[in-house]
């Protein structure tokens, strides 16, 4: 497969949608792992999938987006048109609305409390939508929107990995915890990847939702890691409160971040440049909002 370069979209663009062909394309400047985002022109934007593995996202996106954005408080990207495998790049690739903003991530104007109240209000309007039309829980959103316990081999082999560089029994105790109950309602829509890269900031609040590769419905427990890989104090206070969201789908929600962190830093998951998946083990563990 040939890199994904500007050059490589230039020539896509210009062979399948030449009408844009005389737009600027510019990568952006945070990219995401399981896709490659350029800009086009001043209103568009071209993802690409990495690899095989997240083609099949590109379908999903296409298909479920126009419906959720009907429903949603805050902008989601909207599908313009999808293109198909061409000049050595062996996927289809999508055409999205470009959304404005910086990740949260990279802000450096948010009110954090405000954020964490605009993001459980989106969160529970997405658990409103009707679900008969969402894709259930499986394979295709990495078992985001099943029971953590789906993970639990894995968590297993971190903690045999890690040994006493972490606090093994407090590890077990709420992994215990996430694993005594299940979601009792219906299936909900979940965006399966609600992360500091996937949220767009605009005048220091929530401007858009991005990313739906691995949504769908399921138990929306796995949509409220913020609350550790992000959020602290009185800003996970506002989070969870906003979220409206019983304590055992909150001690679900804790198994997932504590997955996440492990086998991390396990080495059994992607790489932990910068700390947070330490820094998320530590505040699971310290939470005193969950049991």
């Amino acid at each position: 497969m040939p890199d994904i370069t500007a050059g490589l979209v230039r020539t896509l663009v210009s062979e399948q949608f030449p009408a844009w062909s005389a737009l600027t394309v510019e990568p952006v400047a945070r990219q995401g792992w399981d896709n490659r985002t350029f800009r086009l022109g001043d209103h568009l934007a071209v993802r690409l999938p990495s690899a095989e593995g997240y083609v099949a996202a590109v379908e999903k996106e296409d298909r479920c987006l126009p419906f959720l954005a009907g429903h949603l408080p805050t902008p989601v990207p909207a599908p313009v048109a999808t293109g198909r495998p061409a000049a050595g790049y062996p996927f289809p690739w999508s055409v999205r609305h470009w959304l404005p903003g910086d990740t949260v991530e990279a802000a450096t104007d948010l009110d954090r409390t405000r954020l964490a109240r605009d993001l459980g209000a989106f969160l529970t309007a997405l658990r409103a939508i009707p679900a008969g039309r969402g894709p259930a829980a499986g394979r295709h959103s990495y078992f985001r929107g099943c029971h953590p316990g789906v993970y639990g081999d894995q968590v297993e082999q971190a903690l045999d990995l890690l040994g006493d560089t972490v606090d093994t029994a407090a590890c077990r105790a709420v992994w215990a915890g996430a694993l005594t109950s299940a979601w009792p309602l219906p299936p909900v829509w979940f965006h399966g990847d609600v992360a500091v890269g996937n949220l767009l900031a605009t005048d220091g609040r929530l401007g858009a939702v991005i990313d739906f590769g691995t949504c769908g419905t399921g138990d929306p427990a796995c949509d409220l890691v913020m609350a550790w890989t992000y959020f602290a104090g009185e800003d996970r206070t506002a989070f969870r409160e906003s979220v409206g969201l019983p304590d055992d789908t909150w001690r679900r929600a804790r198994g997932w971040a504590l997955w996440k962190a492990l086998v991390t830093l396990a080495g059994l998951s992607g790489p932990d440049p910068d700390g947070i998946q330490r820094r998320t083990l530590e505040a699971v563990l310290a939470d005193p909002l969950t049991g």
